[in-house]
Formats: C-alpha cells, sequence, structure tokens
C-alpha cells in the first residue's frame, strides 16, 4: 500500500501570506526572512454538527429588516463598556496581552461573576487543579462555570454538544490543534484553522467565543494577521508590571466603539474595576513640588485627569537627554522646540525626563500645555498651583488649540475639587460657565498662560 504523502506550504510568520515556494522576502507584507514550510494535510470531514442549515438567497437591502442585537450583560461595568455596552451573541473576541498581566485571571473572574449563563472555560495552557486554585483567590463560586482541559478541537465540540453552554473562553488559541492540519499546535496553519472552525460555530450557532491570544516581543498578537481579521473583537490587555492598574483597549470593534477603556486594579483576590480613574491618577501631596501639572483627557467617553511629572537639569554630559514614560518622546521633543522658537526659553542644554503617574500611556494632545507648563515649572523650580488643572492642544506656531469634550473635562475637574482650568479661547464657544463652580481660563497664546500660571 503506497504511503500518503505530506503536504506541505510556504507561509509568512508575519502575516500569514501562504506561497508556493520559499522566497526571501515576503512580497505582501515586505518582511525579510520569514517564510516558513509548515505540514498541512486538508480532509474532507466536518468537525461539529449542525442540524440548522439555512441557505441565503441575495435581497435588496431596503427588504432587510433591522433588529437590535440584544446584548449579554457580563456583570462587569468596565469589560461592558470596552465591549461597547455588553456581549453581543455570536460574537468573537480575540483578548492579547504580555505574559502574566492577567487575561485568564480577568476572563476567569468574568466567568465565575456572570449569572444566568452556562459558561464553559476551555484551557489547553493550565491543569484544573491551577484554575481551581484561582478561582478559590478570586472567591466567587458560580455552578454554571464549567472547566475543561483540551487541546483538540475535535474533543472540544464534542463536549460543547453536550453541554449546551452559553458563553465559551478558549486559553489560549495558540494551544488548540485540529485534526485537519497535520502540523504541531501554535503554527500559522493551526492557529488560521482553529479560529476558522471557532469562527463558523459562534455565527451558526449565536454562541459568543472568547479567545485568549499571546503576543510578540513586539507587542503584536502572535500568529497570522489574518487572525484579527478575522474575529469581531480585539481587545488589548496592557499595563505595567511594578504598577497595579490595567488598561483594557478596545483595538477593533464591529459592535461599539474603538476609543473606550476600561481600567482594573490587580489585587490578591483577582481584578477590581476602577470606576472613578482620576483618584488614583492623581497624586495625594502634602506640600507643592515643581515640575508637577494636572492635565484633563479623555478616553473615548471617559474624562480622567492625570498627573505630568518632568525633571529639567542641566546636561551632565555633552548630548542632553530626552527621555518619556507613557508619552511619546517624539511629540517631547516638538512640543521642547516649540518653548524654545515660539516662547524664548532656552532648554537646549537640558537633560529633560517626562512621566505620566500611575504608568498610564496617553496619546490624547490635548495633554500637551501640562506638559509645557510641566517642563517650565522644574526648569525654573516653581511650583504650579495645585488646583489648576489643563486642557490644550498647543500647535506648531505656539498657539493653544481647542480640544474636544471640553465641558466633559471641565466637569471631570469641577468634580474633584480644582478650582481652576486652562483651556484654549477657541472653546469657550458653547460652554456654559454660569452652571460650574470652578473658574475657567482661556488663552490663544503660550505667553498668555505663562503669565498667567508663573505670575509672582
Amino acid at each position: 500500500m503506497a504511503k500518503t504523502k505530506n503536504k506541505t506550504a510556504f507561509f509568512c510568520k508575519s502575516c500569514g501570506t501562504e506561497f508556493p515556494k520559499w522566497t526571501g522576502k515576503c512580497s505582501a507584507c515586505g518582511e525579510w526572512n520569514t517564510i516558513i514550510e509548515e505540514v498541512i494535510q486538508h480532509e474532507k470531514k466536518k468537525v461539529w454538527k449542525n442540524s440548522i442549515k439555512k441557505s441565503n438567497t441575495p435581497q435588496p437591502i431596503s427588504h432587510i429588516e433591522f433588529k437590535k442585537e440584544k446584548r449579554m450583560d457580563m456583570n462587569d461595568g468596565e469589560l461592558n463598556r470596552v465591549l461597547g455596552g455588553g456581549l453581543v451573541p455570536g460574537s468573537l473576541i480575540l483578548l492579547g496581552g504580555e505574559p502574566g498581566i492577567g487575561k485568564s485571571t480577568l476572563l476567569l473572574q468574568m466567568s465565575l461573576k456572570i449569572k444566568g449563563f452556562k459558561i464553559l472555560y476551555v484551557s489547553g495552557e493550565e491543569s484544573e487543579q491551577q484554575i481551581k486554585m484561582r478561582a478559590d483567590r478570586i472567591g466567587i463560586e458560580n455552578e454554571e462555570c464549567y472547566i475543561l482541559n483540551e487541546i483538540s478541537t475535535q474533543a472540544i465540540f464534542n463536549q460543547i454538544e453536550n453541554l449546551q453552554p452559553d458563553i465559551i473562553i478558549i486559553d489560549s488559541i495558540q494551544t488548540l490543534q485540529t485534526e485537519l492540519i497535520d502540523s504541531s499546535a501554535g503554527t500559522i496553519s493551526q492557529i488560521r484553522e482553529c479560529a476558522g472552525e471557532m469562527q463558523r460555530f459562534a455565527k451558526e450557532t449565536d454562541t459568543p467565543i472568547f479567545l485568549i491570544g499571546h503576543i510578540t516581543k513586539d507587542g503584536a498578537i502572535a500568529g497570522p494577521k489574518i487572525l484579527e481579521h478575522m474575529v469581531d473583537t480585539v481587545l488589548q490587555f496592557e499595563g505595567d508590571r511594578h504598577h497595579g492598574y490595567r488598561l483594557l483597549r478596545s483595538l477593533k470593534n464591529r459592535f461599539g466603539s474603538t476609543a473606550e477603556l476600561g481600567i482594573y486594579e490587580m489585587e490578591s483576590s483577582g481584578m477590581r474595576e476602577v470606576t472613578n480613574p482620576s483618584e488614583i491618577l492623581l497624586s495625594q501631596r502634602d506640600e507643592q513640588s515643581s515640575g508637577i501639572a494636572i492635565a484633563a483627557t479623555m478616553e473615548g467617553g471617559r474624562p480622567m485627569l492625570i498627573e505630568v511629572q518632568a525633571l529639567a537639569s542641566s546636561a551632565v554630559y555633552g548630548t542632553p537627554q530626552r527621555s518619556a514614560t507613557g508619552f511619546d518622546i517624539r511629540r517631547l521633543n516638538m512640543l521642547l522646540a516649540i518653548i524654545e522658537k515660539r516662547a524664548g526659553f532656552k532648554l537646549a542644554q537640558k537633560d529633560v525626563f517626562l512621566n505620566l503617574a500611575g504608568g498610564i500611556k496617553v496619546v490624547d494632545p490635548a495633554i500637551d500645555l501640562a506638559v509645557i507648563v510641566a517642563v517650565l515649572s522644574s526648569n525654573y523650580d516653581i511650583a504650579i498651583n495645585e488646583k489648576t488643572c489643563f486642557a490644550a492642544e498647543v500647535g506648531l506656531s505656539g498657539e493653544v488649540r481647542s480640544v474636544n469634550f471640553v465641558d466633559q473635562r471641565v466637569r471631570e475637574a469641577e468634580k474633584l475639587g480644582f478650582s481652576r482650568i486652562v483651556v484654549s479661547k477657541y472653546n469657550l464657544k458653547g460652554l456654559d460657565k454660569k452652571s460650574m463652580n470652578i473658574k475657567v481660563l482661556a488663552f490663544s497664546k503660550l505667553e498668555d498662560v505663562f503669565k498667567e500660571i508663573f505670575r509672582t
């Protein structure tokens, strides 16, 4: 009897593109030396059975009836916010993050907190005893949460058919292996095929599935790029190991906004929801210190006040150092150039270090003014009034530019007890200052801001 020859194909490790033969450079993504050979063997057999099979026919868009999706409450305000108001039936969610950041803890805690739904937690990395230890540490009991230690997709679908769960969690997609592909788990072909099986099951049965994904050293989710295109939602769980706060960002969401942000605090008993992030991102100080300014920023529809810390000192070595934590270093260099060119402050021979307290990363340009004021405060050793905060972008010509949602920023500052907030003059239109118990200072140029803030 002739031995069946295994079929092989070449894939790009970076983007997942398939090639008929090996090449040095991927023509799709342009990366070099990323083409690898994998053994593939497609078999014509069905992985799972579905008795309800409907045939689709084309119909005019005007005849299609719109039905609002009934979302499932996750019993977690931060997760509901990031998902767009709850979990949509039949959706496929990919959760990525660094090792040890808390991905498994977050989804296990969610599984234990949800009531009224049958949940299947499939783990290919940890034993049932390890998951039980984590559940005991969280301290929540749920008889409707089932644990399965399995990596074969065929065996998983058999258990799903018997259990009929409402929500499925896969930890992780890189550990799954299907019999349709004759290659080891974690390869590009295995990840793509396993994700495809999960996608077909979720769409045809309206069962939402969470996939936990590993990330590479560059911070991207491991596996082919097509994995992120296949899923409905891509969530990124990030944070600093030296801080207890974790940020849940939505990078892609077909059922909601991608600008929302969820904040958690890692504790011994699991993840605690942070409903008021401004209070944890502001340091409690007994004395005023120079180099500190408070910025009013927005993450999606959530206003937050963060503390901007700056240190400017004379350069000991020949080339001045520029360092930023939680802030784009290129934007910091641009703001320092604006200070020198437009405001006349000489910082070319100064070391400048910038830090956003709490280990948070911010890309909102509304913190530009707070960064500039904090740097000058440290350079001249003049403390800024602790009851003053800033919300304005700074342009290349030194103008103070307007920002979005200024009314929400102002009300957040008022709620936390600030007496003054500095904004752009162009934000005053439509701002009801009479109903606010906070003084709104509006300027159009940096020079006017400096005169007001640093006057003695």
